[in-house]
């Protein structure tokens, strides 16, 4: 049998725009203007203002490589990859596939590097940029937890093979180069959390993005990357999971084992892709049910803040131990205070929902919170459970009448059409660093992007204008 990073390869390079179905066309679409509204939001934090900075002092005068978005320098390919990918991070706007992984922060950076090297048209561009998510996602799946108890951030050690794997599509490279990419990717792989843990600032998915586009590089240049990187005895699974026979040291579900066939099993049929949701509050993604699903109960209901006794709240346990239950540092089953899970759960019962354009560096306290925030959420009780969905609490609120309702989340609310993302994203103007009509410009060229001559267009879209 082919290696497990051949089979991979053979898929991207066999992959054409018109073997996607349309709910993966609308999918890419969407997480391409969720990602460009991050960006046009973290270009305004100090965070994006760094990485900017540090690309353009390093790399001044560079004639050959892309453009660095809103700011319009242009750098080599990784640096702005680099600078884009570390803008979408501050920006806060993400996707999120299983908790701790964030696909559009390195992903569509990647892909937005190579179509604009390329020119490529924007059906090349969702091409690409769905089978980067779908090899991410598939690799990652099972072992995400895993991966995080052994202090490697998941998110920019798959990312860097879904970034990848876009610009090496977008690029039409070979089977033989897309392979090697992968396997290099296997040596550049990674992100410890300890730094985070102990007053450090994390390094993810910008280096994971970055060290894509050098992975991309060498293997156009023809350096190869080996062909059992992956499934080896001493390759990335055993690295990174502690052993190449799936077997788990936490699972979201309960499980103990996982098989890496399951990774390319149904490659092109089962579209993992679609699991992918849209973080559209700047917050933690196991905060987005709690205020959904308490929203649709208060709005179902026709319950008021005045009239909730309590709430309780049962929930993933590993949504409670954050990064990881084998060194967690944000335990969210403890007492509630500002910017924990009860703190968002109560922001559902109050405000129906919560502000698209509140940023990840806004004080939970501050003076802009409701107050009746900050009183129902010491009345909020988080309930972990080991057979609770992943994002899909369970919430019942009990009114001070005696009475009690209950809803169970899916998981999936969060999943939606690109109209929709685009509706909901459009909260986010007043916080733009570009007229209304220039970000409606950008939403109407991801609507029609497969139709598109050029899918760099977008990437121009974002530059302040003189």
């Amino acid at each position: 049998m082919a290696s497990l990073s051949r089979q991979l390869a053979q898929w991207v390079v066999g992959l054409r725009y018109e073997d996607l179905p349309p709910a993966v066309v609308d999918r890419a679409k969407g997480v391409t203007l969720h990602t460009l509204a991050s960006v046009l939001i973290g270009s305004q934090t100090s965070a994006g203002r760094q990485a900017v900075r540090f690309i353009t002092e390093e790399e001044a005068g560079v004639r050959k490589g892309a453009t660095i978005m809103v700011d319009g320098t242009v750098a080599t390919k990784g640096g702005a990859a680099f600078a884009n990918s570390e803008m979408a991070l501050a920006g806060g706007k993400y996707d999120t596939f299983r908790m701790l992984t964030h696909p559009n922060t390195s992903i569509v950076p990647g892909a937005f590097v190579a179509a604009e090297v390329a020119g490529v048209s924007g059906k090349d561009f969702i091409t690409g940029t769905a089978a980067g998510y779908e090899v991410m996602e598939r690799m990652a799946a099972d072992f995400i937890p895993t991966v995080m108890s052994r202090g490697f951030h998941p998110g920019p050690v798959f990312g860097i093979f879904g970034a990848a794997v876009a610009a090496a599509k977008i690029l039409r490279m070979t089977e033989a180069q897309v392979n090697s990419a992968i396997a290099l990717c296997a040596s550049l792989a990674g992100s410890n959390v300890e730094g985070i843990r102990s007053g450090g600032k994390a390094l993810r998915e910008g280096a994971a993005v970055r060290n894509a586009m050098l992975a991309v590089a060498l293997a156009q240049q023809g350096h190869v990357g080996g062909e059992t990187v992956l499934e080896g005895e001493a390759g990335f699974y055993h690295a990174y999971a502690g052993n190449n026979q799936g077997r788990l040291t936490y699972s979201f579900v309960g499980a103990t084992r996982a098989s890496l066939d399951t990774i390319t099993a149904g490659l092109g049929k089962d579209w993992i892709f679609l699991e992918t949701l849209y973080r559209i509050y700047s917050t933690a993604g196991y905060n987005l049910g709690h205020i959904a699903v308490t929203a649709k109960l208060c709005e179902e209901n026709d319950i008021k803040y005045e009239n909730v006794d309590r709430i309780e709240a049962v929930v993933n346990w590993l949504e409670t131990q954050y990064p990881s239950p084998a060194f967690p540092s944000r335990r969210e089953d403890v007492p509630a205070k500002p910017g924990n899970t009860g703190y968002f759960t109560a922001y559902g019962v109050v405000k129906r929902g919560f502000p698209v354009a509140r940023g990840l560096g806004a004080d939970p306290a501050g003076a802009d919170v409701p107050p009746e925030v900050l009183d129902l959420m010491k009345r909020v009780t988080i309930i972990p459970s080991h057979t609770m969905t992943l994002f899909g609490p369970r919430i019942t609120i009990y009114t001070k009448n005696g009475k009690s309702y209950t809803r169970q989340g899916t998981g999936r609310e969060f999943i939606w059409d690109f109209d929709e993302e685009a509706r909901r994203i459009r909260d986010a103007i007043p916080v733009l660093p570009i007229p209304p009509a220039q970000f409606e410009a950008i939403i109407a060229t991801c609507r029609d992007l497969d139709r598109r001559e050029r899918a760099d267009a977008l990437v121009q879209l974002t530059l302040k204008q003189a």
